[in-house]
Formats: structure tokens, C-alpha cells, sequence
């Protein structure tokens, strides 16, 4: 006679693992089924290849799907992306029980079998509305149920007391079956999710079709929700009934590594774990789980030459048994263990405790998957890649610091900036991927699950890296508009080596730039031009045809800047002030005398006309000038900007664009520190009010050595005899006491007598 073994556990638990692999030791199946895609029957004994190191995830995506495909899939360990991308996973960690589930399979020779709703019929949306919130709580929280009838305020705590920290005993999933049922019948006559219908009646046809197969002790695996209605007697007319008809889209089925960090609930995954670090080390570590876990974590605050002695790891340990004891826990959970270490070996600190939780608690790890994995080409191209450049993913944030000069750098760069126009942001460039003049990138590089769902759409542009991302360029730039855009595809094809993508990029970039005749979209598109101009040559890549867009932008900038500064308000003379500052930067970046000098003469012909000019611009044009060693008259003009017959306003503006370069102008120039504090000090009460914020914005930026060094100026022209101050014997002491004792609250200091 048939028997069925229906075993309903949390998706990620090592009690319920641990628990789950004896009780499957014991009954002996002769098929296994668990909650997961079918489709994945073909691939799941990959799991028992040596190559196979969790975390992993089983990822269902839509092979011809674009590179903005249609809404994700929703069910057991699904994710749907931000953008709509119709692809699902379904995570295991080595404490997953059904990862042990597939493992005891494999071992014991078995068949093993996914019973959930196809992936093909998952990923179509359900059209189905929400159901009341009500429903919802006890479907979608039936651990919060539970944990509320015991009198835990916690569902985690809860079912760590009483699965995942319980050890040898009787089995637990009777238990779990009959509290599931006891809540499922209190959902009599509420209606129950469609979508939910379907899993289950799935789930209930391939446990038919199991037996009728022969086989006569099938254990069944899946999430304790789902136990009772796998053990009701439902007819076989009702389920087909059931699913009748559903759509399906066309997937594939691979698997993927995956994270601890996917893994926790922070990470936004439904059924995620709070804590998967701590879950592994309780999975691994059976015997004095406590003892070990403190010991670890004694020696992460050694590796960063924090003391801790073995004394402190005793007194952690008694203090997080203490703390279990006196709140009725059978073992110290994560939350005793924490305040132990907090207490104990942290010493009251809060830095070393977030350390351990980066290090331990997450435990962030990044699983593997064998060589003969189902891949798309451009997944192994990259692997191939990784593997020639000896470039290992990491889930750990890793510093990569690139010497341009040499070959396996530069081919480094090259595939990171691939990989970034194909919209996989394995590294991210620090100061924009360059350090002007050092021939030198710094990266940082953190392996994403997500990345291979990307890998495998963009996949449509080519089977190589290569290959993909010159496609991929190709097309960025047919169907842009804005002149910024073409100029970055640009300037990303010079740093990635694109030279086949180039030709297409450059028309289009010059047929752009020939239209355009908006001079603050030609500024702003000239320095990413500039930077691949000039860093092209430290990659070895050709720049001819960049050369002479640059020469054009450089011009039509130069000759229609005039016009466009002409007569502007307060917005748009701070936008044009930072498309001159970036120009102005591009251009000394660029080295070319014949534009440099070209440039300067603009500015001058404008500095000319000061009645056409906001004056946040004149005193900018005014500082680089003056840096640029092209005008005598600074101050002159300083004293005419900031005179008594100047608005307040404007002289704070001109003084502000003045001032923006920097402050050590008015640290080592004594005439223009003179005239900014005798129209500082000469404004009237409301006048300074107006002003304050324009100056305050101007002088915040400086840093705090800077305005030191500026106080300090001032404090000693205050006590020169040539100096404006006036004598000490003029200062009235009890009038000047109530500002003084306000200075000081507010500088939080207290007056002494």
C-alpha cells in the first residue's frame, strides 16, 4: 500500500533542515517531491555535482525576452525586478531544507521532482485582485498567527524556539501540519487566492501522477502553509478543472549562485531569513552552537586588532545563556547572543557590533554553480573572461585598482566599461573610472545575482562581451536625441576599446552636434569629448575623428557663449556658471594653446561688457582671468562691484562667482581680503540679510582650514596700526557682553570670569 510523507517547513531553516533530513533518513522515499518549478526536473541533479556550492538559485527567465521585458513572475522564492523583467528565482542555501531534500534524493538514488505551478505559468501575471487584508494576514503570516497564540510578539523568535533551535526529539512536522490545518479551517468560507489554488492543485497532480507511476513511499516537501491542502481529498476532476486553461509564457531554466545576502529579509525577498549567517553557523556548528559562534566572532574583533581575550569570550557565553534563561528560551537566539557580544566583547561599542553583523551575521557569501550549468553564450564569455584576467566575483565590496600602463590592467578596464553599456555594474569607477595624469582606475567590484538575468537579456546584442556591448553602443546611438548622451556613449566606447562601434557613434555625435544650437548643451557635452580625447591615448585607441568634433564644439561654444549670458536671472546664471567652470576644466585638460587662447579672449570680450552680465558671472569670468594671469586691475574692480552704489544683491553674486575657486585668494591677497571685509562690514542691517545666505553658501564650501586661516587674517588686521580697527578703549564692555555671551552658546563653550 502508498504512502505519503507530507513534510511543511519555513523555505529557509536549519532546525527545520536538520529535522526534515532525519525524518527522510527514516522513512526511506522512493521519490521525493518539493515545492519548486518543474521545469527544473531536467537540471536538479547538477545540485550533486562536486562544482555546486550554495548559496545557488534556480532562475526561470523568457529566453527572447528584450532587454526591458514584461513583469516578473510571483511565487515561492520569486523576485520581480524594478524594471518589470520577467525572470524568477528560487534561492537555497545548505540550510534550505529543500536543499537537503535534493541532496538525501541524489544520495540515496531516488527520483527527485519540483511539484509547484510550472515557472511557464508563474511568470504570466495573475489577474486576480489582492484579497482583503485580513485574509491576507493569516495566508501570508500564518507564523505571526501562531507565534500570537503563544504569547511571542515575535513570529521569527517564535519559530526559532520551536523548530530551529530545538534539538533531538521527536519529529516536528505532525505538529506543524495540525496547527497549519487548526488555521486554515478558521479560513472557512473566506476566499482563498486563485493563484495560490493552482499551486496547490499542481502540487496535488504530481503527487498523483508520482504514485500512479508505482511509486509507493513518496515524501513531499513544501512550504508548511500548503499541508493541509496536499493531505485533503480533492478530486482529480476539481484540479483539472482548476487549472484548465491557464496562459504560459515560453522559459528556460538554469541555475545561478546566489548570496546571503539575497537571502536575508532585508534584501526585499519574500521569504527571506533576517539573519543567514547566523542560520548557517547554527546549521554546521550542531554542537555548542553558542561556544563556537562567540569564539568567531572574538576572532573577526582580533582581525582588526580589537583585544579580546578568552575571558571575554566565557563571560559572553554565560551572559547569553543567562539571558535565554531568564526569557524562557531553550537556546540563547540571535538576539542573547548579540547583547552578550555588544556587552561583553564589544565592550558597549556600537561599531564592532555592526562589524559582526556585516561579517557573521549576514555572512555574506557567494555560492558557485558547475561548469556544464545551462548557460547562454555571453555568460560563458564572461566566465572565460573572469578566468583570463583572473577577476574572481566576490559578494564582498573589493577594491580593484588598474595600472593603465600595463596589458592585463588595460584589458581589465576594457571589460569592466563593457560590461557598464550592456547595463551590468559589476564594477563601479571611483572619480569616474579616471585619475587625471597617473594612468591609473579605481574600481569596486561587488557580483550581483541579478547580473546574470541581465547577462542573459543582453545576450539579444551578441554571444561575446565584446561583441554585445559594441552592438549594444551601436544602437544607444541611432536612437539618441540629446547631444549628452552621444557624447557619453562616446567617450564609454574610447574607454571599452569599441573601435567598430566608433564609426557609427562619431556620425551621429557630429550630425548632432552640427544641428544643435543650444550653446549650454554644447558646454555640457564638450568635457566627457575632452576626457576620452585626452585619455585615448593611454589606452591605445584612436582618436582622429573625436579630434575634429571637439575642434567644432569648441568654436560654436566660443562664439555663441556671448549671446546666451546675455541678461540672465538667478537660475540660469548658476546652470551657466557650472557649464563654464566644466568647459574652462575641459579645456586645461585638453592642453591646446590655440583654444585655451581662444577661450580667453571670450571671456575677456564679456568682462568687457558688465552691463549684459549677472553678476555671479562677472565675478567668475573676473577669478579665472585672474588666474589665468590676464588681468592687473582685480582690485579696481573688486571696490567698483562692492561699492556703495551697487545693489547688495549683485555685489553678493560677483563676490560669490568671485570667491568660488577657492579661498586662498583671499589668504595670501591682502588688498582683496580688504575689500571684501569693508563691504561686509559696511552693509546696512537689512542689506546684510538679504546677502547672508549668498555669503554663507560661498564661505560653507571653503574648508574649515581654510576659513581658520581667513579668521586668522582678519584678527591680525583687527590689531594692526594700519589696520581699520578701532582702539580697545572704544569698545563698550557691557554692551558687547550679551553678544558675547551669546557667541558662546552658541559655540557651545561656557564663560569664564
Amino acid at each position: 500500500m502508498s504512502r505519503v510523507e507530507v513534510y511543511g517547513i519555513r523555505h529557509h531553516g536549519p532546525g527545520s533542515a536538520r529535522a526534515l533530513r532525519g525524518a527522510l533518513e527514516e522513512f526511506k522515499p522512493d521519490a521525493v517531491l518539493i515545492e519548486g518549478p518543474p521545469e527544473a526536473d531536467p537540471i536538479v541533479e547538477l545540485a550533486g555535482d562536486p562544482g555546486m556550492a550554495p548559496p545557488v538559485a534556480l532562475l526561470a527567465y523568457a529566453p527572447a525576452s528584450s532587454a526591458s521585458g514584461p513583469s516578473g513572475a510571483s511565487g515561492q522564492g520569486s523576485e520581480e525586478g524594478e524594471d518589470g523583467r520577467k525572470a524568477a528565482f528560487w534561492p537555497f542555501a545548505e540550510f534550505s531544507p529543500e536543499w537537503q531534500a535534493i541532496k538525501y534524493g541524489l544520495g540515496a538514488g531516488v527520483p527527485v521532482r519540483f511539484c509547484d505551478l510550472p515557472a511557464a505559468q508563474q511568470l504570466v501575471p495573475s489577474e486576480e485582485a489582492e484579497p482583503p487584508p485580513d485574509e491576507a494576514d493569516v495566508r501570508l503570516d500564518p507564523l505571526g498567527r501562531l507565534a500570537e497564540a503563544a504569547g511571542y510578539d515575535d513570529a521569527e523568535r517564535w519559530w526559532d524556539d520551536v523548530v530551529e533551535h530545538r534539538g533531538a526529539g521527536p519529529s516536528p512536522f505532525p505538529a506543524i501540519a495540525e496547527a497549519m490545518a487548526e488555521l486554515r479551517e478558521r479560513m472557512d468560507g473566506s476566499r482563498h487566492p486563485r493563484r495560490e489554488d493552482q499551486r496547490e492543485a499542481h502540487m496535488r497532480r504530481t503527487l498523483r501522477r508520482t504514485l500512479k507511476e508505482g511509486h509507493e513511499r513518496v515524501a513531499v516537501v513544501c512550504g508548511a502553509w500548503h499541508v493541509p491542502a496536499l493531505t485533503a481529498k480533492v478530486p482529480a476532476a476539481h484540479d483539472d478543472r482548476t487549472l484548465r486553461g491557464l496562459p504560459k509564457a515560453k522559459v528556460a531554466m538554469t541555475w545561478v549562485p546566489w548570496t546571503h545576502g539575497r537571502l536575508a529579509g532585508r534584501s526585499g525577498y519574500g521569504a527571506g531569513v533576517r539573519s543567514p549567517g547566523w542560520y548557517s553557523h547554527l546549521f554546521a556548528a550542531a554542537d555548542r552552537p553558542i561556544e563556537r559562534w562567540l569564539t568567531a566572532a572574538a576572532r573577526v574583533l582580533r582581525e582588526e586588532d580589537l583585544h579580546v581575550s578568552s575571558a571575554h569570550v566565557i563571560e559572553a557565553v554565560r551572559l547569553a545563556e543567562a539571558l535565554a534563561a531568564l526569557r524562557g528560551r531553550p537556546l540563547a537566539g540571535l538576539d542573547e547572543v548579540t547583547e552578550a557580544t555588544r556587552a561583553v566583547l564589544c565592550e558597549g561599542a556600537d561599531l564592532p557590533v555592526e562589524l559582526i553583523q556585516r561579517r557573521m551575521v549576514v555572512g555574506e557569501r557567494l555560492g558557485a554553480v558547475p561548469e556544464r550549468t545551462p548557460m547562454v553564450p555571453l555568460q560563458r564569455d564572461l566566465q572565460a573572461e573572469q578566468r583570463r584576467l583572473r577577476l574572481k566575483p566576490s559578494a564582498l565590496d573589493k577594491e580593484q585598482d588598474l595600472d593603465l600602463r600595463k596589458p592585463t590592467d588595460l584589458e581589465r578596464s576594457r571589460l569592466l566599461h563593457r560590461l557598464r553599456l550592456l547595463d551590468v555594474n559589476w564594477g563601479v569607477p571611483s572619480d569616474t573610472g579616471r585619475s587625471k595624469g597617473t594612468f591609473r582606475e579605481t574600481w569596486t567590484l561587488m557580483w550581483r545575482p541579478e547580473f546574470d538575468v541581465e547577462l542573459i537579456e543582453a545576450g539579444a546584442w551578441g554571444t561575446t562581451v565584446r561583441g554585445a556591448s559594441t552592438a549594444r553602443a551601436k544602437a544607444v546611438a541611432a536612437h539618441a536625441t540629446a547631444l549628452a548622451d552621444l557624447t557619453s556613449v562616446a567617450e564609454r566606447c574610447l574607454l571599452a576599446d569599441l573601435g567598430d562601434a566608433l564609426p557609427d557613434v562619431m556620425r551621429a555625435l557630429a550630425d548632432r552636434a552640427a544641428v544643435d544650437t543650444d550653446v549650454a548643451r554644447l558646454m555640457s557635452a564638450l568635457p566627457a569629448l575632452v576626457r576620452a580625447l585626452r585619455y585615448g591615448d593611454v589606452r591605445g585607441t584612436s582618436t582622429g575623428p573625436l579630434r575634429t568634433v571637439v575642434d567644432g564644439l569648441i568654436v560654436r561654444v566660443c562664439v555663441g557663449l556671448p549671446p546666451a549670458v546675455a541678461n540672465l536671472d538667478d537660475d540660469a546664471a548658476r546652470e551657466f556658471l557650472s557649464h563654464i567652470d566644466a568647459v574652462h576644466g575641459a579645456l586645461a585638460l585638453l592642453g591646446d594653446d590655440g583654444h585655451t587662447e581662444g577661450w580667453r579672449r571670450t571671456l575677456e570680450g564679456l568682462l568687457a561688457r558688465p552691463d549684459i552680465l549677472h553678476g555671479l558671472i562677472e565675478g567668475r569670468l573676473t577669478r579665472l582671468l585672474l588666474d589665468a594671469g590676464r588681468l592687473d586691475d582685480v582690485p579696481d574692480r573688486m571696490a567698483r562691484a562692492v561699492s556703495v552704489g551697487a545693489a547688495p544683491a549683485r555685489a553678493a553674486a560677483w563676490v560669490e562667482g568671485f570667491l568660488s575657486g577657492g579661498a586662498l585668494l583671499l589668504v595670501h591677497d591682502d588688498d582683496l581680503l580688504r575689500l571684501v571685509d569693508q563691504w561686509v562690514s559696511g552693509l546696512p542691517a537689512d542689506s546684510f540679510t538679504d546677502v547672508l545666505p549668498l555669503l554663507r553658501r560661498t564661505f560653507g564650501a571653503y574648508a574649515a582650514a581654510e576659513r581658520r586661516a581667513i579668521g586668522e587674517r582678519l584678527r591680525r588686521r583687527g590689531r594692526s596700526p594700519s589696520g581699520p580697527s578701532r582702539p580697545a578703549d572704544d569698545v563698550d564692555d557691557a554692551r558687547a557682553a550679551a553678544a558675547v555671551a551669546t557667541t558662546l552658546h552658541i559655540l557651545g563653550w561656557t564663560e569664564t570670569r
